[in-house]
């Protein structure tokens, strides 16, 4: 059995770990505020490209783009965003196991796909499984900004055109709530659907110089657009998925303090209670 020295040790060890755990989940929670509002203000901005995009693709004029036409799949390319960090339940975990079970689905041989990792968690566990890394970018920002994926976002698009890859999927966990995160599998190209969003035909443009030159310069920014709004949703949920793991751990080192704290009292009990037994009979043997 431990003595009272160990039990008050760990009482001490974990009252400081549940300072911890409870300073990060308070840290998750003003940095979950941020990403919120990131992703809602973006949102806006990605709603009237579309609209603008679909307006010209399901116009009458004879519009053609790669980005638009479906082809033979030889290659595919994943896009999926991760954490540089730990210490956030199981958001990374649910993440890359839905993705490695889909490729394993959908492939026979890693010359069938190619993978563009954001995180560093996603990095390291694609590398030690030997996985076609495509590219990849980490030490991104709590809060990013366009420019850190700028490049990764451009020339992966430019895969697309260019005819590395003729699919394009973005894997992430679309935030709901801080307690839930869904793995969201989205595919960026070809852009096959924008058509069926215009059926409305509210929005009436006139393009200058063409619709053609206009498409040709808004269909990489909104395949890019939609890169860095999945990234956004996808800090959301990061947060939300760590605060809620600290203060589970919060909620468990109360409970292992209080447990603790009973046993230690109990054996106090027991110490004093024996000291006054023994001291009890010393008088009485002197008698």
């Amino acid at each position: 059995m431990a003595s009272m020295r160990d039990i008050k040790g760990r009482i001490t060890s974990t009252k400081k770990t549940k300072q911890i755990t409870k300073a990060m989940q308070m840290v998750s929670a003003a940095k979950l505020n941020r990403a919120q509002h990131n992703a809602q203000a973006f949102l806006p901005y990605t709603e009237k490209i579309r609209e603008v995009v679909a307006s010209i693709a399901s116009s009458e004029t004879e519009i053609s783009h790669p980005m638009l036409e479906e082809r033979p799949v030889k290659k595919t390319g994943y896009i999926i965003i991760t954490s540089d960090r730990g210490l956030a339940g199981g958001y990374n975990a649910s993440l890359t196991r839905a993705l490695l079970q889909k490729i394993s689905e959908r492939h026979k041989s890693p010359d069938e796909y190619g993978i563009v990792v954001m995180g560093r968690i996603g990095r390291d566990l694609f590398k030690k499984r030997n996985l076609p890394i495509i590219q990849e970018i980490v030490g991104l920002s709590d809060q990013p900004e366009f420019n850190e994926i700028k490049n990764l976002a451009k020339t992966t698009v430019d895969m697309f055109a260019d005819g590395l890859f003729d699919e394009l999927y973005i894997w992430y966990n679309h935030f709901v709530s801080p307690i839930t995160q869904e793995v969201t599998e989205t595919k960026l190209l070809p852009l096959t659907d924008l058509a069926e969003d215009n059926q409305s035909g509210n929005a009436a443009y006139e393009y200058e110089p063409s619709e053609q030159v206009i498409l040709e310069q808004l269909l990489p920014q909104y395949a890019e657009s939609l890169i860095f709004g999945a990234l956004l949703d996808a800090k959301a949920s990061e947060f939300g998925a760590r605060m809620t793991a600290m203060s589970s751990a919060t909620d468990n080192a109360t409970a292992l303090i209080d447990d603790l704290t009973l046993i230690y009292n109990r054996a106090r009990q027991a110490a004093i209670t024996q000291e006054i037994t023994e001291i009890v009979g010393g008088a009485a043997a002197l008698e």
